[in-house]
């Protein structure tokens, strides 16, 4: 069994990442820029964005995070978007979510030049990834779908059972993974005999967010396990996967924490930079 390492992973692609940035600034003398607004205190975001601060600066990116209190107009967003929009020195932006219950997270995604937006979620990039097309991939499923190819590089005719369909990571997986030829199952918490269709898979991705859904008797040998989900139990964060279970029979499998997560952010870093190749052309 395979233990997949995301912290070391995301650190490989890191260092890739910090000589693309180099080769860039001698090519087009700048370099690519993240900008992040965070609006209010949840903690969770706090500490997410600082992540994304330090990652951004250790590969060379310009980074600027702009923080609002959770009383913001919405207006004041939607106005400072687009003035992002307009600055040729900003690559990428982001907008932290959650939101404040005032203000309408569709606006805001919508608001984002689809050329800027380096978390993947306007409409535009949602359309171009079913299509096929160049787009900014959202960045926990890009991060999964690069572990899967260190694991197995051809896809082609591989059975894909993914568990969950949000816009944040079921949906897009699923077209990564149309994309290498699998054949694509997607199911969620209210699918009829979860565990049969799991024992057709060659690769499960688990974001369904139920601790431990995923049994070990769910997968058939030599499976690729992603597990997404991190749940808050009473013996501490557990995944959408049972770990000791699975990891018997699984060919290779993410722990959580230390898997999928890291490579979140590594994947954010990748989205700003080829942002700002596509803005060079």
């Amino acid at each position: 069994m395979i233990l997949i390492d995301g912290k070391k992973i995301a650190a490989e692609l890191r260092q890739e990442l910090k000589k693309e940035v180099s080769d860039l600034k001698v090519k087009f003398n700048k370099v690519p820029g993240l900008t992040v607004i965070l609006i209010g205190d949840l903690a969770p975001s706090q500490i997410y964005v600082k992540n994304k601060e330090k990652s951004a600066k250790e590969v060379g990116l310009k980074s600027d995070v702009i923080k609002y209190p959770d009383n913001v107009e919405e207006k004041v967003i939607l106005d400072k978007i687009q003035e992002l929009n307009l600055d040729k020195s900003v690559s990428g932006i982001l907008v932290q979510l959650p939101l404040p219950k005032h203000i309408d997270k569709q606006k805001v995604i919508e608001k984002i030049d689809p050329f800027k937006d380096v978390d993947g979620f306007h409409p535009v990039n949602v359309g171009n990834l079913s299509s096929g097309y160049e787009s900014s991939v959202p960045c926990t499923p890009l991060g999964c779908y690069l572990l899967i190819k260190k694991i197995e590089s051809n896809l082609n005719g591989k059975k894909a059972v993914i568990i969950g369909r949000s816009n944040l990571n079921g949906k897009p997986m699923t077209q990564l993974l149309l994309k290498e030829n699998c054949t694509v199952t997607v199911t969620h918490s209210r699918t009829k005999d979860l565990k049969a269709e799991c024992l057709k898979a060659d690769i499960i991705v688990a974001a369904v967010g139920i601790p431990e859904l995923v049994k070990g008797d769910w997968i058939k040998k030599d499976t690729i396990v992603i597990d997404v989900g991190i749940n808050k139990t009473d013996k501490g964060i557990v995944g959408d996967v049972a770990f000791d279970e699975v990891s018997k029979k699984a060919k290779a499998i993410t722990p959580v924490p230390g898997g999928v997560g890291p490579m979140t952010i590594a994947c954010l870093l990748k989205n700003t930079i080829d942002c700002f190749k596509r803005s060079q052309i």
